[in-house]
């Protein structure tokens, strides 16, 4: 049986994307696309997964383990906590840690003046050299 090629307007094959196209004048005419390189292609069927992959190792590393590891010093920072202390809490305010409970830290911000915070209010914990400027 005899092919015949039959032409077909060039912007059909801009769409189609699988069919190479060869203009021969002012027609252009399909033609099979090449095969691929083996038989799963070029990198098996997991080749569109792999820049994702990618993608997830750079997040796991900029962002995800630091994050991991400064909740894990914070949570240290947290237990550690003693009277004396100097402290920053959420809300600014610089204290001395007079009393420790389980959840509890009762703070002196100004001679007399105590709060009572949630242990989890305490972001920082200062140090002697650094004293408030006045």
């Amino acid at each position: 049986m005899m092919r015949t090629a039959v032409p077909v307007p060039l912007s059909v094959f801009a769409l189609a994307g699988a069919l190479t196209v060869q203009s021969a004048g002012s027609e252009a005419w399909a033609q099979d696309a090449p095969a691929p390189a083996g038989p799963l292609g070029s990198f098996g069927p997991l080749s569109g997964f792999i820049p994702f992959l990618l993608i997830f190792v750079l997040f796991y590393f900029l962002l995800i383990l630091p994050q991991q590891r400064r909740q894990k010093k914070h949570r240290a920072m947290l237990e550690a906590l003693k009277k004396n202390d100097k402290v920053t809490t959420n809300g600014g305010v610089y204290g001395t840690v007079m009393s420790v409970s389980k959840d509890v830290v009762t703070l002196e911000i100004a001679p007399g003046v105590r709060i009572k915070l949630r242990r989890d209010a305490v972001t920082d914990l200062r140090t002697g050299d650094e004293e408030e400027s006045k």
